[in-house]
């Protein structure tokens, strides 16, 4: 079992907010164990919180990985901070097998991932993430692809319903669905104040659970617009290509569809019985040689003392484990449960 012990140099829960606080970050050191000499693999470089912290732990080099370009472009400063010792790369994480290989690295001792929007995205009224404060209704993580927006005024609503149905794990998918499609006939939905107007309407404007009424559609139309539970499974499945024998996946989740495919890869390749859910039924699966071993048997999650400087770590989870001598098993979708709006 890993333990709770604050690493020198990491800032401690002490109430002094700012605008991004790493998430977990003594226990995603704890699990990471940086080393001198050691190469390690930032999957989602955001502020740069994780990055930071294990270049000052330890002697060692950092290839980040991060598809906001506009992160990238905030920085500066800290790939200044050290020099040759980290490698910024605007790629996403399910490639960092492929980068590090580029890079002349083709097998590292860690890697770290910490799943979903970050804190600057959420914050910025621009990325149209949240409903706190009225921006364009956008979503994307990249300048690529289709918003949100796209997709709440052109997809049919039976589909429509589906992607707030399974990503947002929102009981009243097909009603919300209905309002979208009856509010867009009169105008298009363009910013995230008329689409989280639409969804409080239909429930009299009342909190659902102590929260908006239109959090999980948020959170299902951004988890659409942005792949991201394929991106977890490819970059879970590079993480384990590019992992030396005794390299560390540390893995930070934000909800239950992240943390049940983070489980499922886990327990699957550390030799586990994967059981069946909702959207797998239960299987058999081919055997492979153990690929993980699985230091903790359940998630790490926030302090106390945590939660109280950092309320957005709430539902945070972090899992992790050592790669084996065994090779890397070939990616399955299906095994992994993930989910689809396809009928």
């Amino acid at each position: 079992m890993i333990g709770r012990r604050r690493w020198p140099g990491i800032p401690s829960t002490e109430p002094e907010r700012s605008r991004h606080i790493p998430v977990l970050l003594s226990e995603v050191l704890e699990s990471l164990s940086p080393k001198d000499g050691a190469i390690y693999i930032d999957g989602t470089f955001g502020a740069g919180g994780y990055t930071r912290a294990i270049l000052e732990a330890a002697d060692c080099r950092v290839v980040a990985l991060e598809r906001d370009r506009r992160a990238i472009e905030n920085a500066q400063a800290i790939c200044a901070a050290f020099d040759d010792r980290l490698t910024l790369v605007e790629a996403q994480f399910s490639t960092i097998d492929a980068v590090a290989e580029a890079r002349g690295f083709d097998l590292v001792d860690g890697v770290v991932l910490d799943v979903g929007a970050s804190s600057m995205q959420l914050d910025d009224p621009e990325r149209g993430f949240s409903f706190q404060s009225d921006g364009p209704l956008d979503m994307r993580m990249s300048s690529e692809g289709g918003s949100a927006a796209d997709v709440v005024n052109v997809t049919d609503e039976e589909t429509l319903a589906r992607i707030i149905y399974i990503f947002g794990e929102e009981r009243r998918s097909r009603a919300i669905a209905r309002a979208i499609v009856a509010a867009r006939t009169k105008a298009p939905l363009q910013t995230t104040r008329a689409l989280a107007d639409v969804v409080s309407c239909l429930f009299g404007g009342r909190k659902v659970a102590g929260r908006h009424p239109a959090t999980r559609t948020f959170q299902a139309l951004r988890i659409y617009v942005n792949d991201e539970l394929g991106e977890l499974a490819l970059g879970l499945s590079a993480a384990e290509r590019c992992l030396k024998p005794g390299g560390r996946l540390v893995a930070v989740t934000f909800h239950s569809l992240e943390d049940r495919i983070v489980k499922r890869f886990l327990s699957a390749r550390s030799g586990k019985k994967v059981r069946g859910s909702r959207h797998l039924p239960e299987q058999s699966i081919k055997l492979e040689l153990p690929s993980f071993h699985i230091v903790n048997p359940g998630p790490l999650t926030p302090s106390k003392g945590e939660l109280e400087v950092n309320p957005r770590a709430r539902s945070a989870r972090l899992r992790a484990a050592v790669r084996t001598e065994a090779p890397a098993w070939p990616l399955d979708m299906a095994q992994l449960g993930l989910p689809s709006i396809e009928q």
